[in-house]
Parts: C-alpha cells; sequence; structure tokens
C-alpha cells in the first residue's frame, strides 16, 4: 500500500522544525524602506536587497504612471506577438551600460539563469561552477545534462585541478560559470585571476551580476568592469530587482551569443514578456543608477565601517568585502535566537539556515543600504553588540 501524501509530508516539515529549519511567510509593510513594520513593530531594515533605495523613488512610480496606457499586464511571448518600442529601447541601453554589442531582457534572474546555461550547455560539454552559486546557476546546470565540475569556494587552484581533469577526459567545450558578488557571503571573486584560467584552458566565462551591477563599477556596470575584466566576460547577467529597486533582469554579451539564446532560451521563449509599465520603471532606474556615484559612494562607506565595527568586535563576517555583511554564528538555533533579539532591539535581520548555506554555517544576512543614515547603522551595530554581550553570540 503506497504511502499517504499528507502523512509523508507532515513527516517531513516536523523534522524541518525539529532542526530549526522550517520556514514560514511573514506580511511586512513598507520592505523597500529603511524602517519596515513587520509583526507589528517598526524595525530598521537590513535584509533588503535594495542596496541603492531607489525602490521607492518617486521617478520610478512616474515612469509607471506615464506608461499605464502602453497596458499594465503582459499579453504574449515576445516571439509571438513581438516587442513594443520601449521594450527595444531597453535593450539598447543595457548593452551600453554594460559595454556589449547587445541584451536581452528576462522576467527575472532565476529564469535568466536557468535559461542560459541549459540552453547553452550540451552533455558533451563541461561547465565549472563556484560552490557558493546561486541556486539558479545550480539547477540550469542540472537542466542542461553537461559534465558538471563543482570546485570549492574561490579556490581557482582546485578549478584549475578540475579544468585539467574535463581536458583529459574529452570535453567538447568548457564554460566557467560564478557569481562576481557571493550574495550569502558578499565576498567577491578573483576576476582577474579567473580570466587568466579561462584563457589558458580556451572556456568560456558567465558572470552573475546580480549583487554588484548597480552598486561596483563606472556608472554601477558592475564588478567586472569595476575590475577592468569586462571584455573577457562571454555573457553578462544581472538583475533588476536589487540596486535598481524593480523587477526584471538581462543577458548581455555579443550579438552571436545573444541570437542563440533568442532561438534556444526555453525560459525567454515560452513565457510572457514583461509589461510596459515594468520596461518603463527600468528604463527610468537605469537612469538613476548611471547617474548614482554619490548613493554608490554613501553605500560603500557605511559598509566598511559596519565590518569594521563588527571585526572589531570578534565577530565573524568571513570574507565580505562588500554591501552584504554576514554575521556567521554556526548553529540555526542560535541564528533564529539572534535574530529575534535583534528584532527586540528594533533591527531586522533574518537568520539564514541550510540549505541556503552549509551546514554548520547558520548566520544573519545583513544588507545595507545607501538610503541608511550614520544613525541608522551606528544603531544596527549597537544592537549586534548588545546581543552579543548578553550570549546569544558564542
Amino acid at each position: 500500500m503506497s504511502e499517504s501524501w499528507e502523512s509523508t509530508l507532515r513527516e517531513e516539515t516536523g523534522a524541518w522544525a525539529e532542526r530549526h529549519l522550517l520556514r514560514t511567510l511573514i506580511p511586512a509593510q513598507q520592505a523597500g524602506q529603511t524602517v519596515l513594520i513587520r509583526e507589528g513593530r517598526r524595525l530598521l531594515n537590513f535584509s533588503s536587497n535594495n542596496y541603492l533605495g531607489l525602490a521607492t523613488h518617486p521617478e520610478l512610480g512616474m515612469a509607471v504612471a506615464e506608461s499605464v496606457s502602453q497596458g499594465i499586464g503582459g499579453v504574449a511571448s515576445r516571439l509571438i506577438i513581438g516587442h513594443n518600442e520601449e521594450t527595444e529601447a531597453l535593450e539598447r541601453e543595457i548593452a551600453r551600460f554594460k559595454g556589449t554589442e547587445a541584451a536581452l531582457l528576462f522576467p527575472n534572474g532565476y529564469m535568466a539563469n536557468l535559461g542560459l546555461l541549459s540552453a547553452l550547455l550540451k552533455p558533451s560539454d563541461a561547465v565549472f561552477s563556484d560552490q557558493y552559486n546561486h541556486a539558479s546557476i545550480v539547477d540550469g546546470i542540472r537542466l542542461s545534462g553537461a559534465q558538471s565540475y563543482r570546485y570549492r569556494h574561490l579556490n581557482l587552484d582546485h578549478l584549475e585541478v578540475l579544468l585539467k581533469r574535463a581536458d583529459a577526459k574529452g570535453a567538447k567545450r568548457k564554460l566557467i560559470v560564478t557569481d562576481s558578488v557571493f550574495s550569502m557571503d558578499g565576498d567577491v571573486v578573483p576576476l582577474s585571476d579567473l580570466v587568466q584560467l579561462k584563457r589558458k584552458y580556451n572556456a568560456a566565462l558567465v558572470l552573475d551580476e546580480a549583487h554588484a551591477a548597480g552598486v561596483w563599477g563606472p556608472g554601477g556596470a558592475g564588478m567586472a568592469h569595476h575590475l577592468g575584466v569586462a571584455e573577457d566576460v562571454d555573457l553578462h547577467m544581472g538583475t533588476f530587482s536589487k540596486a535598481f529597486g524593480v523587477y526584471g533582469a538581462y543577458v548581455a554579451g555579443k550579438k552571436e551569443w545573444i541570437q542563440y539564446l533568442l532561438n534556444r532560451c526555453r525560459p525567454l521563449i515560452y513565457t510572457t514578456a514583461l509589461p510596459p509599465v515594468l520596461v518603463a520603471a527600468i528604463r527610468a532606474s537605469l537612469r538613476l543608477v548611471e547617474a548614482g556615484d554619490n548613493l554608490r559612494r554613501d553605500l560603500h562607506e557605511r559598509s566598511a565601517w559596519f565590518r569594521q565595527k563588527l571585526q572589531e568586535a570578534g565577530l565573524s563576517i568571513g570574507g565580505s568585502t562588500t554591501q552584504i555583511v554576514p554575521l556567521i554564528v554556526g548553529e540555526s538555533e542560535l541564528a533564529i535566537k539572534l535574530s529575534q533579539a535583534l528584532a527586540e532591539e528594533g533591527v531586522l535581520a533574518v537568520a539564514i539556515r541550510p540549505p541556503t548555506v552549509p551546514e554548520g554555517q547558520s548566520r544573519l544576512r545583513f544588507s545595507l543600504m545607501a538610503t541608511h543614515t550614520k544613525a541608522d547603522v551606528e544603531r544596527a551595530v549597537a544592537a549586534v553588540l548588545r546581543v552579543a554581550e548578553q550570549g546569544a553570540v558564542r
């Protein structure tokens, strides 16, 4: 006799709860602002990806209002019905922003990574992925059926060992894919060294700039531009849902690569196009990002001070050098306890637990915004130190 679905689901969720790994949804108001309301509390928001604070910028609202006459919903796949002039203009603007020949607009970053990897890679190819890459990269590789090699986080010596191994096994083509800024650790890939390996082993390079675009590089073009190696990246992926404060994603690169994706990328071919109101908001946000040097300066200064104070207190922030700062505490139960204690202090920093991070590396993920004031950051640091002194961190 087969098992009951309800009983097995209850058993599994119960096991997650015992291990402090069960997740629940919690309503929040004003989630894009530096202060939000959650479970009746007003909390300093250190859990948003709204890095430049643009999600509530009035110019985005104005752009949406002006575009409503074009429609607020999607109509069909772009390959079925075509696309409006605003979408075509946005893709030209993305290509200019990234310094590439062409670009494609996607509904979100997950679909972009899933689509580009499953479209490009074949079972005869070898793909090399950082251990801490985003889940969308992992799933795109799985769908592709390519020979998968997962190298230790930021360990390019290990990557080279695997590149040699793939050559020995006769891989037809090789592709390296990595985040530029890692979303749960806030550390940065050594891109210049990675590019040298790419050249040495005749591999392609796909770079996920989701947490770097808008924040790093001239005009916010991304980490590859910040480090001066953008021309060595074959495909740049980024999102409009973080520093840009809107929604959607892009893939940018040479025309041949983009043309191929247009014909083979299933999440693009079989998905309704982004509605005109979102396209208009993205175009407005892109202009704000490119003119946002002062926002980037403030964000970098606040983040550096925040990291310094936590390190001086002897707290573990891993290898973070960006606006994403993990406070690594180890066990899931302790991460939850710390998050709850900080909420009592008026600060929101959500506990991140397995499988999002490895076992034994549960943490609080602090993400700073350019719109956090110096007083906001000082208050958050003081709250963390008080909680640590009370024994919540050990």
